[in-house]
């Protein structure tokens, strides 16, 4: 008799997690290993947000919040994409989450069906098909070659949609080949998603920040396909905190409600002192970016 289910027999552990076990049990043993498995930023969490994580724990902001989030960091949230992505959501409209990747996780698990086909631009980051497995989908993977930029086109696309396809999974800025996608490019797939109204857009933009080209342009914008985008971002990359574990999605009010519903059975309210400091981190880019300076 098999002791554990065929969930978690079927599932991969985490490749990336596995790289950075094994990099760390090499730097234990003395050997000179360069670890880039995990997206890990190279400065450290900046003073003025740690400052206001201890400021949080010394005024008792110690206890459950609301599943979805402190109103306070959904507002917070809602006004940095209004104001820097040009995107309108409301508190209501944004979920909270331990990680981006759990915020992703939500969004596949709260829209695939089994059978559900996933399409996904390769190559990709390892977690989003051990993902799609657990929702029991099937991933689809759309091969960009590096003569490409690692981006796919519109007609690979149109070519990979099925009666089954109910996701498009992508990340711009790109994990793990940094490709970024210029507006027009993300137009064109925009008008391709437009054509399939059953499909719906994971837009994983938590590298948003970490991007060498110019300002990061989001599929959320386009107003056609905008109610079926699920965008998802959080504080990990930009501002070093990884470690706090604190991510998000936006998305139209049936898909955050039922992440939120999920959410509650799983894990609750992300950290109430991470979300004390992630409001500190998107409310003080200014402070944030002198305290990165200094380093």
């Amino acid at each position: 008799m098999e002791i554990l289910s065929k969930r978690i027999r079927h599932l991969s552990e985490s490749a990336t997690l596995e790289m950075a076990r094994k990099s760390r049990e090499l730097k234990a043993r003395g050997v000179d290993v360069i670890n880039l498995s995990i997206g890990e930023p190279d400065f450290n969490t900046p003073d003025c947000i740690k400052t206001a994580a201890i400021d949080a724990i010394h005024s008792n902001h110690t206890h459950y919040t609301p599943v979805a989030g402190t109103t306070d960091l959904r507002e917070a949230i809602a006004k940095k994409l209004k104001e820097e992505n040009s995107l309108n959501y409301s508190a209501q409209q944004i979920v909270v989450s331990n990680g981006a990747k759990q915020s992703i996780a939500n969004a596949i698990l709260c829209l695939v069906d089994p059978g559900d086909e996933v399409i996904v631009p390769s190559p990709y980051w390892v977690s989003y098909p051990e993902m799609v497995k657990l929702a029991e989908g099937k991933m689809v993977d759309i091969k960009a070659t590096i003569e490409q930029d690692f981006k796919i086109t519109p007609e690979q696309l149109e070519n990979a949609i099925t009666p089954r396809t109910k996701v498009f999974l992508f990340s711009s800025p790109c994990n793990p080949t940094g490709s970024v996608y210029s507006h027009d490019e993300l137009q064109a797939l925009a008008a391709v998603i437009e054509k399939h109204p059953n499909i719906f857009v994971i837009s994983d933009e938590i590298y948003e920040y970490i991007n060498y080209k110019g300002k990061q342009e989001s599929i959320a914008t386009f107003k056609n396909i905008h109610d079926r985008i699920i965008l998802v971002n959080g504080v990990s990359k930009g501002y070093a905190m990884t470690g706090w574990r604190i991510g998000y999605m936006a998305a139209m009010p049936e898909i955050a409600k039922a992440c939120d519903k999920l959410q509650g059975q799983i894990t609750s309210g992300p950290s109430s002192i991470s979300q004390c400091a992630s409001l500190k981190a998107i409310e003080s880019l200014n402070c944030v970016s002198e305290d990165v300076t200094k380093m």
